[in-house]
């Protein structure tokens, strides 16, 4: 007998984050679930094959369920069905838009063609049949057929793998559906406003197709060249294309079903508009700390060294190896320095060992601990300046944690980091500064920024002065956490797709 799953206030659909890891959309998440204590939440896993899926916190109690979605991991289902043929053609016009260019309409087509056959439908038929393989080819020779047809073979698996793992996936009950980037998430997202005719609402962090862009672009098996002609290097077009366009439509896909478009700063939403958002859902929604608890954290001076920390995931998004070497720079003139790097290694293995062996050959191993996952509150007393040197962020959380405490931050030129540490000309308050922002992969500049702070106590007390009253002002969590109340509790379900602000706010 079929578990029967009680309607919960909120769904809130995560990509590879909460609760398996700690910081960013976790934090927030966890934060924005336990200030909406009058809501019950149902929560939305989406997690990559054999990803660790160690809880990094406990779920609130008004958690009433959680789904788990493995991306890319679909039933065998029956291996034929009455129609299959025809199911298959049919599916190929919009399967092939969502690869490209598609939208809202393409995903509904296929969740239309799939639901008739939910219970007997999988990767026997979707993935693997005759049909399938037909349909392949002609994908293949409509879009990319000068490119190496292996590769394109198991570009093709990835992504329509995922699609369909988000698609024939058990869809929770709920009143809200809202999800925390668009990709996978936000796909299941619109998925549920057509599905259930209920409201979806997006939080976007990071820009999750600028973030897919950086890590296809990183990524090697992209870019080997080889003689069997296997390779997609420099050729007009490449698999890169494909997967950049896919996860386009489906941020396109997600905007369009939402009926409110939030982002946590003014500069995302240029890339959000790029990618197919509606201006007039577009809403902005910073991160909130409790500054009261932080600012209640003592600061340690007695007899300690100067004490510098990186807080993040070791990966590569977060270029630690500039901070590395502005660590090596650095103790040329603050031999006593201490750096810490506090976060995860779990993830991306291979760049922790090769970060390791950039200290090994900085001879760095007495000045540089990793700390691994730790609580931040009993670090934030004993480090001077908090550092991000990372190539993509969103709206750090760890820089209003860090200036909420009363510490400066130098970070990279990314995000909301420069909004959040430097006054401009909108700001109608008195200049303050916050720290430091750099350029990217500048290990020179992140150096010399830190180096300053560290010895010049004024500089020091006006920046620390500075961080402390900007958090207070314009990122206080009391201010988040009546916004998401305002946006939850003035809703009644009904089209997502067609929702105005008007009828909402």
């Amino acid at each position: 007998m079929d578990k029967i799953i009680a309607q919960a206030d909120v769904c809130i659909i995560l990509e590879g984050s909460y609760p398996f890891v700690s910081g960013g959309v976790s934090s927030w998440a966890h934060e924005l679930i336990k200030a909406q204590s009058h809501l019950t939440f149902h929560l939305v896993f989406l997690v990559a094959p054999g990803a660790n899926l160690t809880y990094r916190y406990e779920l609130p109690d008004n958690v009433s369920d959680t789904t788990q979605i493995v991306l890319q991991q679909i039933p065998a289902g029956e291996s034929r069905i009455s129609g299959e043929k025809q199911l298959m053609a049919h599916l190929e016009g919009p399967l092939l838009r969502l690869l490209s260019d598609g939208g809202l309409s393409d995903l509904e087509a296929v969740q239309m063609l799939l639901t008739p056959h939910e219970e007997k439908i999988g990767s026997n038929i979707l993935l693997d049949s005759r049909y399938a393989w037909e349909m392949l080819v002609r994908m293949y020779n409509k879009t990319y057929p000068e490119t190496s047809f292996l590769d394109y073979f198991w570009s093709w698996r990835a992504l329509l793998g995922g699609i369909y793992s988000v698609l024939l996936a058990e869809m929770p009950r709920a009143r809200i559906y809202h999800s925390a980037s668009t990709g996978y998430a936000g796909l299941f997202a619109a998925r549920a406003g057509l599905e259930t005719g209920c409201p979806v609402l997006l939080t976007e962090h990071g820009i999750y197709t600028n973030e897919r862009r950086i890590e296809i672009a990183m990524a090697s098996w992209f870019h080997e060249m080889a003689e069997d002609g296997l390779s997609v290097h420099r050729l007009p077009h490449q698999m890169s294309d494909m997967w950049v366009n896919a996860f386009t439509t489906c941020s396109r896909c997600c905007y369009r079903a939402a009926y409110k478009i939030i982002t946590l700063f003014e500069g995302n939403q240029l890339f959000q508009l790029m990618d197919g958002a509606q201006r007039d859902k577009m809403m902005v929604v910073p991160n909130g700390v409790d500054v009261e608890r932080y600012a209640e954290i003592k600061r340690e001076q007695e007899s300690r060294p100067p004490t510098i920390a990186l807080v993040g995931r070791v990966v590569q998004l977060k270029d630690v190896k500039t901070f590395i070497r502005a660590c090596a720079t650095l103790q040329e003139n603050i031999p006593d320095l201490q750096a810490l790097i506090m976060g995860s290694a779990e993830e991306e293995k291979q760049y922790v060992a090769e970060c390791q062996k950039v200290i090994e050959h900085m001879g760095l191993e007495n000045i540089i601990t990793f700390t691994g996952q730790v609580c931040l509150d009993d670090y934030l007393g004993k480090i001077d300046v908090v550092v991000l040197t990372s190539i993509s962020e969103g709206q750090p959380l760890v820089i209003l944690e860090a200036g909420a405490a009363g510490i400066p931050v130098v970070a990279t030129n990314v995000g909301a980091c420069r909004e959040i540490l430097l006054s401009d000309h909108h700001d109608a308050h008195p200049p303050s500064h916050g720290g430091a922002v750099t350029p990217l992969s500048n290990p020179a500049a992140t150096a010399k920024a830190v180096e300053l702070l560290l010895t010049d106590q004024y500089w020091y007390r006006r920046c620390s002065e500075g961080i402390r009253e900007r958090i207070r002002r314009y990122y206080n969590k009391s201010d988040f956490d009546r916004t998401y109340r305002k946006l939850y509790d003035s809703h009644q379900p009904h089209s997502a797709a067609d929702a105005t602000l008007d009828e909402i706010i």
